[in-house]
């Protein structure tokens, strides 16, 4: 037998080295684009930027297994992203504001909010805004950047937080991780040499 006969009698989607040949997903479509969209959302909280960004993910590795261009779905897109806003299935205001909230109960200062939120795509002025809503929700004499601090030493084990004994030897250590997670330098110092009024270990939860 020939290999001219040999070939013609290889099966259809076979490569030359007997492995079926991986076909190709289907083109990429308005009702994929809507259906990635929806399951996203379903899963994750997103900005605007976030949603795009992960549809336009999904379109290159389609593309790219396809051999076509990404670039050509550019609108269909943002088409979809422009839908999902307008039937309220993504708000950055709204992403902004519960983010914002997660994160301050962690402990986040005012600086790693703002580079967190940067990080998700939300717009600097939305984040000033989210911000400036904060502040005038808070109850009144709250230092929201202070009761921050202390919630991030009390989650990270600083200061006063630490095992009797340990605070000392620690201190220069605690005070340069308050500085690294963006709280000023007076701030910091407050928050690890207070004395608290009760025992840490007993109200922390």
């Amino acid at each position: 037998m020939t290999p001219r006969n040999v070939a013609s009698r290889r099966p259809a989607g076979a490569a030359s080295d007997g492995r079926a040949e991986a076909k190709p997903p289907p083109p990429v479509t308005p009702a994929y684009l809507e259906r990635a969209a929806l399951h996203y959302l379903e899963r994750y909280s997103a900005s605007v930027a976030m949603l795009r960004q992960t549809l336009k993910r999904r379109v290159d590795k389609r593309c790219r297994l396809r051999g076509e261009d990404a670039g050509a779905y550019a609108e269909a897109i943002e088409a979809t992203v422009a839908r999902a806003v307008g039937a309220g299935l993504v708000d950055d205001a709204r992403f902004t504001a519960g983010r914002l909230a997660a994160l301050r109960r962690r402990g986040a200062s005012a600086r790693a909010l703002s580079a967190k939120l940067a990080a998700k795509g939300v717009s600097r002025e939305q984040v000033a805004s989210a911000m400036e809503n904060e502040r005038e929700t808070a109850d009144e004499g709250v230092d929201l950047e202070e009761e921050a601090a202390r919630a991030y030493a009390r989650r990270r084990r600083l200061g006063p937080w630490r095992r009797p004994g340990t605070r000392e030897a620690h201190r220069d250590r605690d005070l340069a991780a308050m500085a690294r997670a963006g709280f000023p330098y007076g701030l910091g110092r407050r928050v690890i040499e207070v004395e608290p009024d009760t025992d840490p270990f007993e109200t922390d939860t």
